[in-house]
């Protein structure tokens, strides 16, 4: 409930700001838009976002996004490269056996990936696409897919853009460390490098709901016999200006399998400045 209460005043307090960007922020050009051959169909953001707090506790996280896009007449590309760490006091013991608090990584992970489309007619493309995640405190230390399938454009305006791809992969991934029991003590137990047949599904929506504040979300499912995998990232940014502008977004990511002692579900709000070129 806390969360989604602060993550409902973030969305308030940015929705707030709209008033202020439509001043601000310089028309968009229409001519920016009127050749895409002129660079290819190229565009890309860039976010981050940055926490530190010291006194009674202490705390540091640091989130990075990077996204480059390209559509054209005969391509639909995307890449992205994403990293998220932090760290904080956790209480733990020492030889002694005496609780002590450590200043300790408690959240490291990064994730990239691309996707080739190209285009059978404007709506309708064939698409590769290859993911590689690292996550030492998830529920698999490194997951990595490679798939090919289909891809179709269903709606595309200057307000709102709605495309799905569907189609087989193949999946390898390596559980977290299992811990067990030697003569009372938790020893940790490397888990076997699993692999497996999946189907993949990713459903991209994106709707402007005035000229500088902007929804999306992304929905990516990843399911085979052994594992399900599901992916939700939303997302509402205003534009400050013509480059820059201000992020909340909430990310929540399932595992169906997971070892004893590790939830299911992970989640991440953040709030961050972007960029976009």
């Amino acid at each position: 409930m806390r969360t989604a209460l602060i993550t409902s005043a973030l969305l308030a307090s940015l929705v707030s700001l709209t008033a202020y960007a439509q001043d601000a922020a310089p028309p968009a050009d229409p001519a920016s838009n009127s050749n895409p051959g002129a660079n290819g169909g190229w565009s890309g953001s860039g976010e981050f976002g940055f926490a530190s707090a010291h006194g009674n506790s202490r705390t540091e996280n640091v989130n990075a996004k990077l996204g480059l896009n390209q559509e054209n007449e005969l391509w639909k590309n995307n890449f992205f490269l994403n990293g998220m760490r932090s760290k904080g006091e956790v209480q733990v013991q020492d030889n002694a056996g005496n609780t002590i608090d450590r200043f300790s990584t408690t959240a490291n992970r990064y994730d990239t990936g691309a996707s080739v489309g190209y285009k059978l007619d404007p709506r309708s493309y064939i698409v590769g696409a290859l993911r590689y995640e690292h996550d030492d405190f998830g529920a698999n230390i490194w997951q990595g897919i490679v798939s090919i399938g289909y891809g179709y454009i269903a709606l595309k305006t200057d307000r709102t853009e709605l495309s799905f791809e569907a189609g087989p992969g193949y999946k390898r991934y390596r559980p977290t460390d299992r811990t067990v029991q030697v003569d009372g003590v938790g020893v940790k137990q490397r888990q076997d490098t699993q692999s497996e047949a999946v189907g993949r599904g990713l459903v991209n929506y994106k709707y402007r709901l005035t000229a500088n504040t902007a929804v999306e979300d992304t929905l990516l499912l990843e399911a085979g016999s052994k594992n399900q995998y599901y992916q939700n990232d939303i997302g509402l940014s205003v534009s400050m200006t013509k480059k820059m502008a201000l992020k909340v977004g909430y990310q929540v990511r399932y595992n169906s399998d997971v070892q004893p002692g590790t939830k299911n579900t992970d989640t991440l709000m953040t709030t961050n400045l972007v960029y976009n070129f």
